[in-house]
């Protein structure tokens, strides 16, 4: 087990190097010069130059690289160019609003996509399986962002259940937050719970057939003993591979429900770097999703191992 994690940590490395270099030398070929565009297309030349040097956007590109790394590896992520504060309280700040958003929806999507996934299965071939799975077809089907505007005409604007959008902090309660947060989750877990919901049924009716399921059903087992207990555990290892790759989508969907939203979390703050080409935020920002996508991976490759020991046996 040790030299799976150990093999699987290298990999994690590795990718983040190269995911580094990719994001900074895109951001590097981008047209446009970050200093002229704070200064201003009326600003002298000596001193859109000035603030150049002040930004240490004169270096050579390669410097400027291995700065960046560094600040990465000992916190200091450097001041932004429009707002003038230090990059990381910035991210940390909006985090506190993203993360929970991506791990309500993703909650709210493993619990809709089980229960509808197996549910679907135990009547297959029924009318219940059917309609299930035409009404995961639909939310396949749905825009997220659409799904967001029909939930707030439905429960904010309607029904007055929920505020239209806004985030008031943590300081008015978990509850006050989380109420904040359910409709922008809803409309990120829709999509995804249709999708995993159709991987559940199908990687549940594979297990079904196997000869350990009729024999617990020979025992005398109940149906949603077995159903529960025996299939479930067994049709997980392609449902959470799904799960890891969909915690990725929902971390990157936060940049367009946080704006349908008017939430003040990471994808507003991407959203409105990029606007004030405020190059240091954005290519930080984008660095955090692509080290959480890899360590979700990471994650996710471990779990593999604790549900399958056959995994990690074949792969050392």
């Amino acid at each position: 087990m040790s030299l799976f994690i150990l093999k699987r940590l290298a990999t994690l490395i590795a990718t983040l190097i190269g995911a580094s270099v990719i994001v900074f030398l895109v951001l590097e070929i981008l047209p446009g010069n970050a200093a002229q565009l704070l200064m201003g297309p009326d600003a002298a030349p000596d001193a859109v130059a000035a603030l150049a040097a002040k930004l240490g956007l004169d270096q050579p590109a390669w410097t400027r690289y291995w700065q960046w790394i560094a600040g990465l590896l000992t916190g200091n992520l450097g001041d932004s160019y429009a707002y003038s504060t230090p990059v990381l309280d910035l991210i940390l700040e909006r985090l506190a609003l993203t993360v929970p958003l991506a791990l309500l929806a993703m909650a709210l999507t493993t619990v809709l996509a089980l229960l509808v996934g197996v549910t679907a299965a135990a009547r297959h071939n029924k009318l219940g399986d059917v309609g299930l799975m035409g009404l995961t077809q639909v939310g396949i089907a749905i825009p997220n962002f659409w799904f967001a505007i029909l939930l707030i005409l439905v429960f904010s604007v309607q029904l007055q259940w929920f505020s239209a959008g806004g985030f008031e902090g943590w300081g008015e309660g978990v509850f006050a937050g989380i109420k904040s947060l359910l409709l922008p989750a809803l409309s990120l877990a829709v999509v995804q719970a249709a999708i995993l919901a159709r991987i559940t049924r199908s990687a549940v009716l594979e297990v079904m057939r196997e000869d350990f399921v009729r024999t617990a059903r020979a025992k005398g087992v109940s149906q949603r003993a077995v159903l529960w207990t025996h299939v479930l555990r067994n049709a997980m290892i392609p449902v959470v591979t799904v799960m890891g790759m969909q915690f990725s989508e929902l971390l990157a969907g936060t940049i367009v429900i946080e704006k349908v939203f008017y939430l003040p979390g990471l994808g507003r703050l991407i959203f409105e770097a990029i606007g004030n080409r405020d190059l240091i935020v954005v290519r930080n920002c984008v660095m955090l999703l692509a080290a959480l996508v890899v360590i979700v991976n990471f994650v996710v490759d471990v779990l593999y191992a604790v549900i399958d020991p056959r995994i990690k046996a074949s792969d050392i």
